[in-house]
């Protein structure tokens, strides 16, 4: 995208947000310009949304969300540059305000919050697997070489260690000390602590009994240690004196924390995580293939709302127990390559010059990336019936994958690439997944041909 293409939307859309005194901050994400506004009534959503290179436009709480595709950070550099905003924009203190209050969607932002970051790692650790399986395949990699048992051990660190690298991101979303939050959430995980709470005389601290959990491979347990740690470390840095803080303030934080997080948060975390593993399974066993079928059908509607992003916790607590995910990835891709397979039918039907460009590049950024954001603001929602497609051929899909038992073995991205996930040992799970996606993209296509009527812009 040229600098020109955000012309328009760099002189209009700060009066059109109500003035950048109504602004509070001003980030971006990957597909999306997103203004904390003060006063949602100044904001006139319906005129930014025919602004020329706006895909579309949604609330979340007081943030408006431009939808603007894979050169997102074009657009925000010009408006940073032509309008006076600080780029990466710090969040002011209302925004903080706003987080402190408890709602469920604070508790959803904050469990995704300390998962996301690790994404990358969890995918890389993912793909280390599929290497291992094609090289054994191949010969290349049988499995007395040392090389193939360190790459095993490479890729399973990632979750062995999870722990303490929750215990680092939780401590940056919840703005605690990184190295304190490491340090406790590396004991749980030590080997010498494990074997001794798992003896038979068991273990005590401040004659307080500790509970005999395994904590390798596990998130919660972290995310409510850091929580409490964080809240902990704020008052001890507020009532100690200024000259004993260095010391101090580590020293009894540690001392408050290690009996709160041995004897009640992280055995609390561990049976959260635990519960919601066996509560997703005893699920996923009732309903069986239809799971994914329904979840492939919702995945866009949870997009649209931004709900999608609460499944993380469950994908990982898949990954860490089962070693594989046979539900959310799967509907996940099912649904994003459904987006492809909608926002095509529409760039082949459209005698719109304007519309079929839309489509196309949002149907090859479905396709290709996996980002489905312009393929769903841009098209489906805003014509209604590829949505409609799109469900009945995530339904479709999902119900065929399900009913296949294909299952997602390594977090290895998103779009056509992230197909690598379901290669293992059985080469069915691939083949049959593939013939899902082929299912539920043939299904939305035909849906959205034949359903599709060109609508009359104002």
């Amino acid at each position: 995208m040229s600098k020109k293409k955000y012309n328009e939307l760099s002189s209009k859309v700060v009066d059109l947000v109500g003035s950048k005194a109504n602004v509070i901050s001003f980030q971006h994400c990957m597909t999306r310009l997103r203004f904390n506004v003060k006063d949602k009534g100044l904001v006139k959503k319906e005129e930014i949304d025919k602004i020329e290179g706006v895909v579309g436009t949604q609330w979340s709480n007081n943030q408006l969300q431009i939808i603007i595709g894979q050169s997102v950070g074009d657009a925000y550099n010009q408006i940073c540059e032509e309008n006076g905003f600080q780029k990466a924009a710090s969040i002011d203190e209302k925004v903080d305000d706003d987080k402190k209050k408890f709602s469920v969607a604070a508790v959803f932002d904050g469990i995704t919050g300390c998962i996301i970051p690790l994404i990358p790692l969890f995918m890389a650790s993912g793909l280390l697997k599929v290497i291992i399986v094609l090289g054994g395949l191949v010969g290349l990699l049988p499995d007395s070489s040392s090389t193939t048992q360190v790459l095993t051990m490479a890729s399973d660190a990632a979750l062995y260690f999870m722990p303490i690298l929750v215990g680092f991101t939780a401590a940056k979303k919840f703005g605690a000390d990184p190295s304190l939050a490491m340090g406790l959430c590396g004991l749980l995980v030590y080997p010498q602590f494990v074997a001794l709470i798992g003896g038979e005389a068991g273990a005590t601290i401040f004659k307080l009994p500790i509970y005999n959990a395994t904590y390798s491979n596990m998130i919660f347990p972290s995310i409510l240690v850091v929580f409490v740690l964080s809240r902990v470390e704020k008052f001890f840095r507020k009532y100690v004196p200024e000259i004993l803080k260095v010391m101090l303030v580590p020293l009894l934080t540690v001392i408050v924390m290690l009996p709160l997080a041995l004897c009640v948060l992280a055995p609390l975390g561990a049976v959260i995580g635990s519960g919601i593993t066996v509560a997703i399974e005893f699920i996923y066993g009732k309903v069986g293939f239809l799971g994914v079928g329904v979840l492939a059908a919702l995945y866009p509607l949870l997009i649209i709302t931004g709900m999608h992003s609460t499944l993380a916790p469950v994908c990982i607590s898949y990954f860490t127990k089962l070693q594989y995910d046979p539900l959310i990835i799967p509907a996940c891709y099912i649904a994003n390559f459904n987006q492809a397979a909608a926002s095509f039918a529409v760039a082949v039907k459209s005698k719109n010059k304007a519309v079929k460009g839309i489509a196309s590049s949002s149907s090859l950024t479905a396709f290709l990336a996996g980002v489905t954001e312009p393929a769903l603001f841009g098209v489906s929602l805003r014509y209604k019936t590829p949505l409609i497609a799109s469900v009945i051929g995530g339904l479709v899909a999902g119900c065929y994958a399900g009913l296949m038992g294909t299952k997602v073995v390594a977090m290895s991205g998103l779009g056509v690439f992230a197909l690598a996930g379901f290669l293992s040992d059985n080469v069915m799970n691939l083949v049959n997944y593939l013939i899902a996606i082929a299912l539920g993209m043939l299904v939305t296509f035909v849906i959205t041909l034949i359903t599709f009527k060109e609508k009359k812009e104002a």
